[in-house]
């Protein structure tokens, strides 16, 4: 059975998630850190996106964007998980899979403000790695 296409929007912003791969703690590393900002900076200037929220746990990560265009989320998160992974790959001198699985998302028009700062509420009341 073949999975749904996502349903992105115009003028809407999404909460992201993205887990690393057997949900390792692999995100504990102050240096690991330090790559997925720098991979989030590069990927804002090639692609022009809003970072409204973002927390990096130990084992997955949270952010709150809104892209240019709808059709660039996935792009996006393409781009910043492939990077990061090749990076982190790099770094812990490991292969395979960083990331589990696709990343999920939730959209909702960047209008509703209750829904943003509710949004951004949950992101920021995770604890950090």
């Amino acid at each position: 059975m073949s999975r749904l296409p996502r349903q992105l929007k115009p003028g809407y912003c999404y909460h992201v998630t993205v887990r690393c791969n057997n949900r390792e703690f692999r995100l504990t590393r102050k240096e690991c850190r330090k790559v997925l900002l720098h991979t989030l900076k590069m990927a804002q200037e090639k692609y022009g996106f809003v970072l409204y929220g973002l927390c990096i746990m130990s084992n997955h990560v949270h952010y709150l964007l809104e892209p240019q265009q709808p059709e660039d989320l996935p792009k996006i998160m393409h781009w910043i998980n492939w990077y990061a992974a090749m990076c982190f790959n790099r770094m812990l001198n490991r292969t395979g899979h960083f990331w589990e699985k696709r990343y999920h998302s939730t959209g909702f028009p960047k209008t509703d403000r209750r829904r943003a700062l509710n949004t951004l509420r949950y992101i920021h009341a995770n604890p950090k790695a």
